[in-house]
């Protein structure tokens, strides 16, 4: 009883700290985060024989290379595409209204026309303001100084962080290892085990499924010559993250784009070729490659987790939050493993029950052991 409100004291101080300590704590925690994806790159360097910082070197000199490519080459094309986008505006909304409404108010009856005058007025309205709006913002942090200089050291600090957290990341999960009362050293790494096959299974797995859909529905939309093919792609390879909604609004966008600038059923066609691809290897390729068969994140917990810790500790709880749902998920799902093999589940059987899941557990044990 004395160690349960030991625990409870512990996670009260640690909530207390995260909702006090909010922008101080957000370049630790986007470093732990970086530093938890970037070590198996880290590990595979050393197995090529470098020591320890210089396979962590290699590590940012990859990372720089990436982010100056993105830099010159996809961001200039992205930011270009978008100017585009909000130029040819008010051609779609006309094109929408005089040729889109009609028909489909001849098929359902639906007057969409009436309904588009509207968002056309106040997307046209937002999107002339919005370069005021970002003037207007980056003027008061020119007026706030401290806020300025706050948040480029917030910015600046997190390569660092990473840097240390990944040059020392083995002898980090060592210490917090030992730690670990002897008696729940067994149960601890299990739960351990798990908790890292979801993280990897989503955050790395699944940003590598996004990186690769991002390309197969950009490259196929702009081959095909279709407007905005580069921004649509890049947008639906970022919805990704929850399954299926990025093949949504990615073919729905493109649909329209397509039957605005071709207006011919063929366009539409390959439209829906590029993102039936895409979606094949996702099912073939990505998913069984990238994937595996570990347990991922239900998009729902996703949807929730994010917008959750966004609500209750802002920047630095939507960072938080897919951690902590993959952990919470575990230990569900350990609580309903020892319900089931309990005698308040089933007290005919539980002997067969436990026995199962002991042996279940002594496998996991041996396969864990050196």
């Amino acid at each position: 009883m004395r160690h349960s409100w030991w625990g409870v004291v512990f996670l009260v101080v640690l909530v207390g700290c995260l909702y006090l300590l909010d922008a101080v704590l957000m370049p630790f925690i986007a470093g732990l985060i970086l530093a938890y994806l970037a070590d198996p790159l880290a590990n595979y360097f050393q197995r090529l024989g470098m020591k320890r910082p210089w396979a962590v070197s290699s590590v940012f000199f990859v990372l720089l290379m990436i982010l100056i490519l993105s830099l010159l080459i996809l961001i200039p094309l992205v930011v270009q595409q978008t100017k585009q986008l909000g130029e040819a505006l008010p051609s779609v909304f006309n094109w929408i209204e005089n040729i889109l409404a009609p028909q489909v108010q001849e098929w359902t009856g639906y007057d969409l026309g009436a309904e588009l005058t509207n968002v056309r007025e106040t997307l046209i309205e937002n999107w002339r303001d919005a370069g005021s709006y970002a003037a207007q913002a980056l003027s008061q942090i020119g007026r706030s100084g401290m806020a300025f200089v706050s948040w480029v050291t917030y910015v600046a600090l997190i390569p660092v962080v990473t840097f240390y957290l990944l040059l020392d990341w083995s002898r980090l999960i060592s210490s917090l290892a030992d730690l670990v009362p002897r008696q729940w050293t067994s149960d601890v790494s299990r739960l351990a085990q798990r908790c890292d096959e979801v993280l990897s299974a989503f955050l790395r797995g699944q940003l590598l499924v996004m990186l690769c859909l991002g390309i197969i529905y950009a490259a196929g939309l702009t081959l095909m010559g279709l407007n905005f093919g580069l921004l649509i792609g890049v947008v639906s390879g970022l919805v990704s993250i929850v399954p299926f909604l990025g093949f949504i609004v990615g073919l729905v966008v493109a649909l329209i784009v397509a039957l605005f600038q071709f207006d011919t059923w063929w366009a539409v066609l390959g439209v829906i070729a590029v993102f039936g691809i895409g979606q094949a290897a996702e099912s073939v390729i990505l998913q069984p490659k990238l994937l595996g068969d570990k347990i991922g994140l239900h998009p729902v917990a996703v949807i929730f987790a994010v917008l959750a810790g966004g609500h209750l500790f802002g920047l630095t709880g939507v960072l938080l939050a897919l951690p902590a749902a993959a952990v919470i998920m575990v230990l569900l799902r350990e609580i309903k493993d020892r319900y089931k093999g309990s005698a308040l589940y089933d007290a005919e059987q539980r002997p067969q029950e436990q026995q199962h899941y002991n042996d279940g557990l002594g496998r996991h044990d041996e396969r864990e052991s050196p």
